[in-house]
C-alpha cells in the first residue's frame, strides 16, 4: 500500500490549515493511495457530471441556429446572402472578448454563483431569440448571447483544474468538452421533436417550428442554471459532499504536486507569465486551427446535409450519428492520453482522420461517401478542442497563472469561430469547395504545429534537465520560489 505524505514548508500557512488547526494532530499529514482514489471518484462523480451537462446546455444553445435555419428561420427572417453568416459571426466576435475578463472576476469571486449565472443569463437570451422578428433582432440576440457563452468555456476548464492533478486532466476536460459532440447529437433529435409542437401562443407572436427550438432549449438551460449552486463546490478544502477528511486529502494532493496555494491572489506578473508562456500560444494556435472545423461543422451541418439533397428531417437525424461516435472516440483518447502522459502525439495522430475526411468532401460527389466523410471529420476534429486546453492548463502552473492561461487559449482558439463562420456561403452550395479547403488546410496545418509543439517541449525539459534554468532561483526568496509556476526549473512540461 503506497502512503502518500505531505509535510509543510515553514511558516507555510493556508486558509484550509487555519480553518482545520484544530483537527491537527501532527505537523505530518499522511493518506494511502486508496483513500486519494476515493477522493477522486468523489470528486467525479459530482463534478465532471455537472460540468458536462452545463457545457452541453451551453453548445446546444449556441449551435441550435444551425438546425433552426434549415426549419424556417432563414425564410422568415430574410437572412439572404451572408446574412446567416453574421448572425453567427457575432457571437463569436463578441464571445472573445469576454472570455479573459470573465475568467479574471471568476478568479476573484469564486465558480459556485458566477458560472451558474453565466448559464441562467444565456438561456434567457436563447429563450428570448424565439421572439425575434428581423435580422436586426437576431444579430441583437447572438450579440448577447456572446456575452453571458464567453465565459463558460474557460471558467468551467479552470474550474475543473482546481479539483484534479496534472496527469487527470485532459479526461475530464475531455467529458466535459465532449459534451459539444454531445450536444450535436442531442440537438439534432430535439430540434426535430420541438419543431413538430403545434403553433401556439398570442396571435401577435405565435410560437412555431424553429422558434420552439430557442424557446424550449432556453427554459431547460435556465432551470439547470437555478439549481446549479446546490451541486457545485468552490474548492477542494470547501467541497461540500467530502468528510473533513477527504477535503483535506482533496486540498494537499494539489499541494504536494504543484506547491502553489489555492487561494493564492491574482497579480499583474501572474498576467504577464501566462502571456509569455510559448506553449500557451501553441496551444491557443492549435485551438484556433481545430475550432475552425469544430465551430464550422457544428453550425453548418445541418445544411452540407440538407444540400446532398435529404430533406430537412433527415438532414436533422443524420446529424446526430457523427456526433455520437465522436464523443465516445473523444472521451477515450482523453483516457488513453492521460494515462501515457502525453498529448501532442494523439492529436497529430487524429488530424490525419480530419484530413481525410475533408478531402473526400473535397472532391468526392456521392452523397453516401461524402456523409462517411463527415463521421471521419467529426472523429479526427472533436478530441483536438479538449486536447489543445488540456496541453495547455498542464503547462501553465499555478493556479492564477492558470486562470488566465485558460481564458486566453480559449479567447484565441475563439477566433477560429469568428473564420468558422464564413466557410460556408450560400453561393458555394452545394458542393462548398471554398469551405472544405479552408478545412482541409485547417487540419495540416494542425498537424504540422503539434509536431513542433511536442519538439518544443523535448527541447525545453532537456535545458532544465542541463541545469540551464536553475539561475531562475538565485535570489530569491521561498515564496517567489513557489510562486515561480512552469518557469521553475523543477518543472517538467507534458509533452
Amino acid at each position: 500500500m503506497e502512503v502518500v505524505t505531505h509535510i509543510p514548508e515553514k511558516g507555510e500557512k493556508t486558509q484550509y490549515e487555519e480553518h482545520l488547526a484544530s483537527d491537527r494532530s501532527s505537523e505530518e499529514f499522511t493518506w494511502t493511495e486508496e483513500e486519494e482514489t476515493a477522493v477522486r471518484r468523489k470528486l467525479d462523480m459530482y463534478i465532471i457530471p455537472l460540468t458536462t451537462f452545463l457545457y452541453l446546455l451551453c453548445f446546444l444553445d449556441r449551435a441550435n441556429v444551425g438546425n433552426a435555419r434549415i426549419q424556417g428561420m432563414a425564410k422568415d427572417l430574410t437572412l439572404v446572402g451572408v446574412r446567416f453568416n453574421w448572425v453567427t459571426s457575432i457571437f463569436y466576435i463578441i464571445y472573445m472578448f469576454v472570455e479573459v475578463p470573465s475568467n479574471i472576476v471568476l478568479k476573484l469571486i469564486g465558480p459556485r454563483f458566477y458560472l451558474p449565472l453565466l448559464v441562467v443569463g444565456f438561456g434567457v437570451v436563447s429563450m428570448c431569440t424565439a421572439f425575434v422578428k428581423s435580422f436586426e433582432h437576431l444579430l441583437t440576440a447572438r450579440a448577447f448571447l456572446g456575452i453571458f457563452e464567453g465565459g463558460v468555456m474557460p471558467g468551467l476548464a479552470f474550474f475543473i483544474t482546481c479539483f484534479y492533478k496534472r496527469q487527470e486532466l485532459y479526461l475530464r476536460v475531455g467529458i466535459y468538452v465532449s459534451a459539444a459532440s454531445l450536444a450535436g447529437a442531442f440537438g439534432g433529435l430535439l430540434a426535430t421533436v420541438l419543431a413538430r409542437i403545434p403553433k401556439w401562443g398570442a396571435d401577435s407572436m405565435p410560437i412555431h417550428t424553429w422558434r420552439n427550438i430557442f424557446f424550449f432549449e432556453g427554459l431547460i438551460t435556465i432551470i439547470a442554471g437555478g439549481l446549479a449552486p446546490l451541486l457545485m463546490p468552490t474548492t477542494p478544502s470547501n467541497t461540500w459532499f467530502l468528510t473533513p477528511r477527504q477535503r483535506r486529502i482533496a486540498y494537499e494532493r494539489l499541494v504536494s504536486k504543484a506547491g502553489a496555494d489555492e487561494n493564492e491572489k491574482l497579480e499583474f506578473h501572474h498576467i504577464k507569465r501566462s502571456l509569455m508562456n510559448i506553449n500557451n500560444y501553441i496551444c491557443a494556435f492549435g485551438f484556433f486551427l481545430i475550432n475552425i472545423t469544430v465551430q464550422s461543422i457544428s453550425l453548418f451541418m445541418p445544411t452540407i446535409l440538407n444540400d446532398l439533397g435529404w430533406t430537412n428531417t433527415k438532414a436533422q437525424l443524420y446529424t446526430v450519428p457523427p456526433y455520437a461516435c465522436a464523443v465516445v472516440v473523444a472521451i477515450l483518447v482523453a483516457f488513453v492520453s492521460d494515462k501515457t502522459n502525453r498529448r501532442g502525439i494523439y492529436l497529430a495522430a487524429f488530424s490525419l482522420l480530419g484530413i481525410s475526411g475533408f478531402c473526400i468532401l473535397r472532391w468526392a460527389s456521392d452523397p453516401n461517401v461524402r456523409y462517411a466523410g463527415v463521421f471521419l471529420i467529426t472523429l479526427g476534429a472533436f478530441p483536438g478542442g479538449p486536447g489543445f486546453l488540456s496541453w495547455g492548463m498542464n503547462n501553465a502552473a499555478g493556479p492564477a497563472v492558470r486562470a488566465v492561461s485558460s481564458a486566453y487559449i480559449v479567447t484565441l482558439g475563439t477566433a477560429g469561430g469568428v473564420l468558422a463562420t464564413w466557410t460556408y456561403r450560400v453561393k458555394d452550395a452545394p458542393k462548398y469547395h471554398t469551405g472544405h479547403t479552408i478545412n482541409l488546410s485547417a487540419q495540416v496545418a494542425v498537424l504540422i504545429l503539434t509536431l513542433c509543439g511536442i519538439a518544443y517541449c523535448n527541447w525545453e525539459n532537456k535545458q532544465r534537465d542541463r541545469g540551464k534554468r536553475d539561475h531562475r532561483l538565485n535570489g530569491l526568496s521561498e515564496g517567489q520560489i513557489k510562486d515561480l509556476g512552469y518557469r521553475h526549473p523543477d518543472f517538467r512540461y507534458i509533452t
